[in-house]
């Protein structure tokens, strides 16, 4: 089969597209379990800081097994083990109609578009970047930003372990595939976290307010070890671009006016992949454009 996926674009594709059909199953968990095993470790944090003499026994959901393997999932109304056969990335969803094998319940379409997606997205990376080794850091680094994206939209919240596991393979790939790039890659991260930074605390000193989190300062800095300090402007543009689009559209059609909190880090994430994969290309037409 190596053979097979090293000689034949086609299948090399189509196998990247299965496989992360698959993977886009587990990033629905990852997706939902991580924030909350985030809160429940703050949680348990504040209270030994409040109770320091308590038993660690007593602690909120102590003795409790929740990680990113258990426990199995099941269905959140009646309590139905999810079987293997109802856990097919899309075909699952489909075969049941989108609800519950033993009480009905909707299933969200989310669970089928999020496996969808992955797909397409690390489809779309093999596709452009053809069977090698380096291909399969930017599809793992797609999967990264695919989770990212989908828990700040539901928490607001960019959990280090991804955006810095998202920023070491970078810095891991660029030292092995590319090293030198490497100058390159280091200060595109220290630009791209010093970038958000400073907005920050400039909106922060202008209106005593807090426009961003320090998750989007990291996922940028991110970012920049795979695009280099070069195609970091192209990010920025890219994300502030559509950010204020879509920003815009839902504080008229939401009716909160400026106090409607959005999350940037899914439009960071959108323009570093595309970056990723097309940088050079929209650089050349951006200066197209302005000749």
């Amino acid at each position: 089969m190596l053979a097979l996926i090293e000689n034949s674009p086609t299948f090399f594709i189509g196998f990247t597209f299965v496989l992360s059909l698959l993977v886009g199953s587990f990033l629905n968990v990852v997706i939902y379990r991580i924030p909350v095993m985030m809160k429940r470790g703050w949680e348990a944090e504040i209270y030994a800081y409040q109770h320091p003499d308590a038993d660690p026994e007593s602690y909120p959901h102590s003795g409790e097994t929740f990680n990113l393997v258990k426990p199995d999932s099941k269905c959140p109304k009646c309590g139905h083990g999810i079987r293997a056969w109802e856990n097919i990335p899309v075909l699952s969803w489909l075969f049941l109609r989108g609800k519950c094998s033993a009480c009905a319940t909707s299933i969200s379409m989310r669970y089928p578009a999020i496996e969808l997606l992955t797909a397409l997205l690390s489809a779309l990376a093999a596709w452009q970047l053809g069977y090698a080794p380096i291909t399969l850091a930017f599809i793992v680094g797609t999967w990264l930003l695919v989770a990212m994206t989908f828990i700040d939209i539901d928490e607001m919240l960019l959990p280090d372990t991804l955006t810095l596991s998202f920023l070491w393979l970078g810095l891991l790939t660029v030292t092995i595939f590319e090293p030198s790039h490497l100058v390159d890659s280091v200060l595109g991260a220290i630009a791209g976290y010093l970038s958000l930074f400073s907005v920050y605390w400039l909106f922060k000193l202008a209106t005593g307010k807090e426009g961003m989190g320090f998750g989007d300062f990291k996922l940028l800095a991110a970012i920049g070890v795979w695009v280099g300090w070069q195609h970091l402007p192209i990010v920025i543009l890219l994300s502030s671009a559509v950010g204020a689009v879509v920003g815009i559209a839902l504080m008229i059609i939401q009716k909160k006016g400026r106090t409607l909190a959005i999350p940037f880090g899914p439009y960071l994430a959108a323009a570093g992949f595309l970056t990723m994969l097309y940088g050079d290309a929209i650089a050349d037409w951006y200066i197209a454009t302005l000749l």
